[in-house]
């Protein structure tokens, strides 16, 4: 009896740390932070906002403080930077327009 314990608690054991291996070791992203939307510079091409955000830089988070920037190019469809479960591991995806 005990030793069916002791090996059904080592496989309660196993399968616990099973599901950690494809669970993500960051930290998680912190919330924005609140910032204010100057008026746009004067400009000859269209400006579009661009929120601050959280920039992973390999041992911690840096905010990136909100800028204008050229609207050309991109949607106005903005993502912040989060991590992705890709073959190697774990990648940050840094902020960006889609």
């Amino acid at each position: 009896m005990t030793r069916r314990l002791v090996a059904l608690g080592w496989l309660a054991g196993a399968a616990l740390l099973a599901g950690c291996a494809n669970a993500n070791p960051y930290p998680p992203v912190p919330a924005p932070l609140t910032e204010a939307m100057p008026k746009p510079p004067v400009s000859a091409e269209a400006l579009t906002w661009q929120p601050g955000h959280w920039d992973w830089n390999g041992s911690g988070y840096v905010w990136q403080p909100g800028q204008y920037v050229p609207s050309a190019g991109h949607t106005n469809m903005w993502l912040p930077g989060y991590w992705a479960k890709t073959e190697g591991g774990w990648a940050w995806q840094p902020a960006h327009w889609q």
